[in-house]
C-alpha cells in the first residue's frame, strides 16, 4: 500500500522560504512518478514541480520556476520542494503525489496516490 505523509507547512512572509518534505512508501525499489500539488481557495488543484523519469530533471510550473526546487532522497524515500521568494499567490494547500508509471505529465488526474495535504501561507 502507497502511502505518502507531507510535513513543513505554515506560515511565512512574502520573500521568504520554506521546505516542504514528502516521505513515499509502498514502492519499494520500483522507480515511481513523484510530484507536488497545490490548490488555492477557490480554484482548481495544479502541479508545481513533478519528477517523472529515473535519470531526468524535474518539470516546474512556470510560477515557480527559478524559485522552487524539487528535490528526491532516494536512500530516505523522501521528496522535497523548496520554496524560495514565496508570495501571497503561493499560499495553498500543498500535495504530495505518486504514481507506478513514469513519464506522467504533471497533472493531477494522472497520479493515482496523495498525501493528505498541507497549508501553506505567505502572509506578513
Amino acid at each position: 500500500q502507497v502511502q505518502l505523509v507531507e510535513s513543513g507547512g505554515g506560515l511565512v512572509q512574502p520573500g521568504g522560504s520554506l521546505t516542504l518534505s514528502c516521505t513515499v512508501s509502498g514502492f519499494g525499489a520500483d522507480p515511481h512518478s513523484v510530484g507536488w500539488f497545490r490548490q488555492a481557495p477557490g480554484k482548481e488543484r495544479e502541479g508545481v514541480a513533478c519528477l517523472t523519469s529515473i535519470d531526468g530533471s524535474p518539470d516546474y510550473t512556470d510560477s515557480v520556476k527559478g524559485r522552487f526546487t524539487l528535490s528526491r532522497d532516494n536512500t530516505q524515500n523522501t521528496v522535497s520542494l523548496q520554496m524560495n521568494s514565496l508570495t501571497p499567490e503561493d499560499t495553498a494547500v500543498y500535495y504530495c503525489a505518486a504514481d507506478p508509471l513514469l513519464l506522467r505529465p504533471c497533472v493531477p488526474v494522472y497520479y493515482d496516490s496523495w498525501g493528505q495535504g498541507i497549508q501553506v501561507t505567505v502572509s506578513s
